[in-house]
């Protein structure tokens, strides 16, 4: 007996606890009535998604994993290429005509790559002097000649002469760019969760392909940019299904391993990616060596290779596209006894969308907190990785090559899902998240604060582990989301978390548009608020070995541990009701 002021036995958890074991009832050997009419009725448990999961086997299981990593390697031709096709190279006025002498070419080969007009007596690349003469200065006339060293031999710049008067469609592309990156995560996110991550993974695959063509045949700049615009939505619609697709195929103990796997595989596109542009010298051939193999995963199309997510299906109550699942059960030792599955074999069709209550979505504040938490660090980590990667440049006028800033930034990329692996699981989601972000704050005050004083190895150091630690704070932002998200919103929250990214991603191409005036303003801005993004972190909670939420209840659950055993939080960020413990 306990008293009436005793504390409750039990409390619920701050998200779903994962079952020690699957519920099995012992089944009588004989068929004997009189001896079945003496035993109790076991009770029939609804089915969950972890149960769904298993039901898949461990086989098929692995199997659809793979399917949904191998995109991931040409994905990053699609998404990563901005910088091969937008890079300018050292260029100066064509001279018509026969082939001047080295005394009247050195009057129009611009200033040195590296220094501004202004700084030097030179002329800039825009100009050339009249008939030789250096009394009179006029505008390029017959094009530019190109001194291309790096990258491609033939990329946009090149062939349409986006330079000088021109040079502000470079920017605009790639503004467009990362904009067709924001809608397709926020419109194609949205629409995974009212129609099905299946339905929506073969649209985004198809306008991919059907877009990638439409960029390769592009005849003029607007074009281009047009067609870009609409390539970026649909490849990220597809990164972004694959993800939660992916992470909704996987138990909880699988979820990082096979989530760090996928990024390497990115890396790896990313990589093969330089390898490639090597090889093709053409923007259009590297852009259509990504487009073309994404038409072999329209087979993804044909039924039973790529199944919709249980957990999206067990949603919907679309029972009867489950039958398949209930199959693998009959040869299923561990769940053929599982009376959960017999009752869903026995219902009907009730819907063909998930239960979407928006005025309990409205209220649900613990998850609104949540999303701009997690929107807010990955705004900034973004933001502030432009920093790193030209710092150098940008500050000290002496930028490194061009392959050596791309391979310093994807290799920090993959020593960050490293980093991930080996950390995450052991000291949890929000300590590493808050350790990266706390780094990457760090590193760039060291930066901004001992400037005058530091060695170019020593800025090459801090610059590196401010990169490394961002790339390691974006990632995990959107493992976190997806692991702390609700089913029935799961393809919603990852897309707005990814489209905040984007945002802090438009910084660097308008910082470019602008000629990198107010970069000290710039970084300064952004070190400030990543100070503020490790305080906000302490709000989240911890999703380590739990399970996914399903409904709008269970993501209220995912809040903060308390401060106390027996203390309340009456902080007013955290609304959400925390019972005694």
């Amino acid at each position: 007996m306990t008293s009436p002021d005793s504390p409750p036995l039990t409390s619920p958890l701050p998200c779903p606890a994962p079952p020690p074991s699957l519920p099995t009832f012992p089944v009588p050997s004989s068929p004997d009535p009189s001896a079945s009419s003496s035993l109790p009725v076991p009770p029939s448990l609804p089915p969950t998604g972890e149960v769904m999961v298993l039901a898949l086997g461990r086989r098929k299981q692995r199997v659809l994993i793979v399917l949904s990593i191998l995109p991931n390697l040409f994905l990053a031709f699609l998404l990563s290429s901005d910088p091969l096709i937008t890079l300018s190279s050292p260029h100066h006025c064509h001279l018509p005509g026969p082939e001047p002498s080295p005394e009247v070419l050195n009057i129009s080969v611009p200033w040195e790559k590296g220094l501004r007009p202004g700084n030097t007596g030179a002329l800039s690349q825009c100009k050339q002097y009249a008939n030789g003469s250096q009394s009179e200065v006029v505008d390029c006339q017959a094009g530019w000649d190109y001194n291309v060293t790096e990258g491609l031999q033939n990329n946009i710049v090149t062939e349409w002469d986006l330079v000088c008067g021109r040079y502000w469609l470079v920017p605009v592309e790639e503004v467009c760019f990362i904009l067709g990156v924001l809608t397709g995560c926020l419109g194609l996110g949205f629409a995974a969760d009212r129609i099905g991550r299946s339905k929506t993974l073969l649209t985004s695959l198809t306008l991919s392909v059907v877009f990638g063509v439409l960029v390769c045949v592009s005849p003029y700049p607007s074009i281009f940019i047009v067609m870009r615009f609409f390539l970026a939505a649909a490849s990220a619609g597809v990164y972004l299904t694959l993800y939660i697709s992916r992470l909704e195929l996987c138990e909880f103990s699988m979820r990082l391993i096979v989530t760090v796997l996928a990024g390497l595989m990115t890396v790896s596109g990313e990589l093969l990616l330089l390898a490639v542009a090597l090889g093709f010298q053409s923007w259009r051939g590297l852009l259509g060596a990504g487009a073309a193999p994404l038409m072999l995963f329209l087979t993804y199309s044909i039924p039973g290779v790529f199944p919709e997510s249980p957990r999206w299906l067990l949603l919907t109550e679309r029972h009867g596209d489950m039958n398949s699942f209930s199959e693998r059960r009959n040869s299923n030792r561990d769940l053929r006894d599982d009376e959960s599955f017999t009752e869903l074999d026995s219902e009907t069709v009730v819907s063909s969308r998930p239960h979407l209550s928006f005025p309990e979505l409205f209220h649900s504040k613990n998850i609104w907190k949540n999303i701009c938490v997690l929107g807010f660090t990955s705004f900034i980590s973004h933001g502030i990785s432009h920093c790193y990667s030209s710092f150098r440049g940008d500050v000290r006028g002496t930028a490194p090559s061009f392959y050596w800033t791309y391979l310093l930034s994807v290799c920090a990329g993959g020593g960050a899902w490293v980093l991930l692996w080996a950390t995450v699981d052991r000291c949890g989601r929000r300590g590493i998240l808050l350790l990266s972000m706390t780094m990457t704050g760090l590193a760039s005050l060291i930066l901004l604060g001992l400037m005058k004083y530091l060695s170019e190895n020593a800025i090459t150091i801090f610059s590196v582990m401010g990169l490394f630690s961002s790339q390691a704070t974006a990632s995990l932002c959107i493992l976190f989301t997806a692991e702390i998200m609700p089913t029935v919103i799961r393809g919603t929250g990852v897309g707005v978390v990814l489209a905040l990214g984007c945002v802090g991603r438009l910084s660097s191409p308008l910082m470019d548009l602008r000629n990198h005036y107010g970069y000290f303003l710039h970084h300064v801005v952004y070190s400030s608020l990543a100070l503020l993004a490790v305080l906000s972190i302490l709000l989240l909670p911890e999703s380590k070995r739990k399970l996914l939420p399903q409904t709008l209840a269970d993501g209220e659950q995912c809040r903060r541990p308390p401060l106390g055993r027996r203390r309340r939080d009456n902080v007013p960020l955290l609304a959400t009701p925390n019972p005694e413990t």
